[in-house]
């Protein structure tokens, strides 16, 4: 049970669909795995929520999880395509036993994921997931095979769609609405593409649309959170008041002011967490934030004495260090977000509208909040490996980055590390001159492709 995860990365399976680890073959023994894992006793039927995002290999890998659960005597509840936090809700509102998602998150089409949750609607521990993996290693499941009536069967819920629209509009003050506010919403052709404009509409505002026609292969294609210059360029064209970028699986968003700045995950931060201190809400005085976060936002939270608890990169770790302090408020520069008064991840229609709540109730612009956060320069370099050697191993590597830091002295930082979801290394410098920064990251990063490319 102690062996070293080889299917799960730092945000459940993902790989290119329908090449392992993401097969029809694998997804059925995940489903067999997990099934086993979460039907807890034989006294009464155990089901699993299963969800997806608009990518074409939603509908194989679907089909083969459905068939791993119901071939362990689970039922599979199917919602259809929904944003991942729809999923952790509506497993928990079901009390179902689990739930799955499909979805790559702002990954290309051809990807594909499958994450799990458990029955509070919470992602899986650690130690769950090693022991999935080692049920499908082992061949242990191979033998449990019910029969006759014991077999789990699968059905839609026609109403996952509505459940969750009032679990978002619930998040946003009663009687408080968006009238008169104009909205920019790119929905990046992904999960939250029926949702996300309705939820906005019924609260009142006028909302452009864009990116909201999934076809199966232009999910996060050039929209959504990795390009705000889309909702950017909507704001300036309709003088809107903000725009609104969610990724493929609308568990990010990455907003835009009414001067067509970007407010990204640490700006909302930072505003999310100096109302609530303001009000008396912020727990424990203090929020989560990951390495990556910028040092403005650090800088912004320090002069307002709110305490900053720093975790790895990724969500499930931003989660993990807010429960170990007890605190409500945490997330990535990204746009995960976590308002944990609300819901149990990130969910970037929450995100959205705790933001538009803060403009509502103090009547000021977008853009007067998010100069709370004064940004240093940053730059990001990806470069593509083909293996993931430790970084400290590489001592051409390490030799550069200490280079750097001398350079930069107390000004600046380097972070370098591997992504959880992808054969990418990413280098990150922050400094105070933005060409000089460019020319560091630059530099390491050409040390990493001579090592690793």
């Amino acid at each position: 049970m102690n062996q070293p995860m080889k299917l799960f990365g730092t945000d459940g399976v993902r790989g290119v669909a329908n090449t392992e680890p993401m097969t029809a073959e694998t997804a059925l023994k995940l489903g067999r795995a997990a099934a086993h894992v979460f039907k807890r006793d034989d006294k009464r039927r155990h089901r699993i929520v299963i969800g997806k995002d608009t990518r074409l290999s939603g509908y194989m890998l679907e089909n083969a999880l459905v068939a791993g659960i119901c071939s362990m005597g689970v039922d599979a509840l199917l919602l259809g395509p929904l944003p991942t936090p729809a999923v952790a809700f509506i497993t928990r509102s079901l009390r179902a036993d689990a739930g799955v998602m499909l979805s790559a998150s702002h990954n290309p089409y051809m990807d594909n994921g499958i994450k799990f949750f458990s029955n509070d609607g919470f992602k899986l521990a650690d130690e769950i997931e090693r022991q999935m993996e080692a049920f499908i290693a082992s061949g242990e499941l191979d033998e449990i095979r019910p029969t006759a009536a014991e077999v789990g069967k699968a059905w839609r819920i026609d109403d996952a769609l509505g459940r969750y629209i009032e679990f978002i509009k619930n998040s946003f003050p009663k009687g408080m609405t968006l009238d008169g506010y104009k909205i920019m919403l790119d929905v990046a052709n992904g999960a939250a593409y029926k949702v996300a404009p309705r939820i906005f509409s019924e609260l009142g505002a006028d909302v452009t649309v864009y990116s909201d026609k999934p076809n199966g292969m232009n999910i996060n294609d050039h929209c959504g959170a990795l390009y705000p210059e889309v909702v950017r360029k909507g704001v300036i064209d309709h003088r809107a008041n903000v725009g609104i970028s969610l990724d493929g699986d609308g568990d990010r968003c990455i907003m835009a002011d009414d001067d067509a700045t970007v407010v990204d995950g640490d700006h909302v931060l930072a505003i999310a967490a100096l109302d609530l201190k303001e009000k008396g809400l912020l727990a424990n005085n203090a929020i989560a934030a990951t390495v990556m976060s910028n040092l403005g936002l650090f800088q912004a939270m320090n002069e307002a004495g709110i305490e900053v608890h720093r975790s790895k990169v990724g969500d499930r770790y931003v989660l993990s260090t807010m429960l170990e302090h007890g605190l409500n408020l945490g997330g990535e520069q990204s746009g995960h977000v976590i308002f944990s008064d609300y819901t149990t991840t990130g969910d970037g229609l929450i995100t959205a509208l705790q933001i538009l709540r803060i403009m509502r109730e103090t009547g000021r612009k977008l853009s007067d909040l998010r100069r709370v956060v004064r940004k240093y320069p940053q730059v990001l370099v990806n470069v593509t490996v083909r293996d993931k050697p430790p970084i400290e191993s590489l001592d051409g590597v390490q030799q550069v980055v200490a280079e750097v830091e001398r350079a930069l002295g107390a000004h600046g930082r380097v972070f370098l590390r591997y992504s959880g979801t992808e054969y990418v290394a990413r280098v990150m410098v922050e400094g105070r001159e933005e060409r000089e920064v460019k020319v560091h990251a630059e530099r390491i990063a050409d040390a990493v492709r001579a090592a690793l490319a």
